[in-house]
């Protein structure tokens, strides 16, 4: 599939039509992509991730840039955690649930939560809006390099109420960071999820009834 970028078409080998590699169309974002590595909840490389790539619909992709171009202006830049997302990699994290004897990764990721509970309380789906291409997790870095992450009071994936937009036991400085996400992310044209303040969804979305599962690569 070709696509169509700052004036030239460049090629999009292997991806269904529609979706694009995020680095296509926003050249050097910061991709740290925990679910092709053992850094994540369940503490190995999942289903589906067979190469570090960020993938996306074509408008989530080109709705992302504005943010990013955006952010560029104040020295500021975004990090990918997750894009699209293939179904089975939620199964891989359906799996994980069910066995309730691998807990090595609680005290980090949901210290106050009951495995199975992570289901029943929407923290983990059983069909992610990730799977549909629109929805990515991502934060704000500096792009001075290497530097920090801005501080958004809860680390990406922490099952907790910590991590819900509306927690009010962040410091004024987390707030602020978490409110700037926010802010620039709805004002491209991406709606907040509310318990995680790293997770958002295009608004029309162009595949808002269609689960993908062709795997990251």
């Amino acid at each position: 599939m070709s696509i169509q970028t700052g004036g030239a078409t460049q090629q999009t080998a292997g991806l269904p039509d529609g979706f694009v590699y995020i680095d296509d169309i926003i050249p050097g974002i910061r991709l740290d992509l925990r679910y092709a590595t053992e850094e994540n909840f369940v503490g190995e490389k999942i289903n589906g991730y067979l190469q570090a790539r960020g993938i996306l619909t074509h408008a989530a992709a080109e709705a992302l840039a504005r943010v990013q171009d955006v952010l560029k202006t104040a020295g500021l830049e975004l990090s990918i955690f997750d894009a699209y997302r293939p179904q089975q990699a939620v199964d891989h994290f359906k799996r994980w649930i069910a066995d309730v004897s691998d807990t090595r990764t609680k005290a980090e990721y949901y210290p106050q939560t009951d495995k199975p509970d992570l289901l029943r309380l929407g923290y983990i789906a059983r069909r992610s809006s990730h799977t549909r291409g629109s929805t990515v997790d991502l934060t704000i870095v500096p792009c001075a390099r290497p530097a920090a992450a801005l501080d958004m009071g809860s680390d990406f994936d922490f099952f907790g109420p910590e991590s819900w937009a509306e927690y009010t036991g962040v410091t004024p400085q987390q707030q602020a960071n978490r409110l700037l996400l926010r802010r620039l992310m709805m004002q491209s044209g991406f709606i907040p999820f509310s318990m995680e303040w790293w997770h958002f969804t295009l608004e029309n979305e162009p595949f808002p009834d269609t689960w993908f599962d062709f795997p990251v690569q």
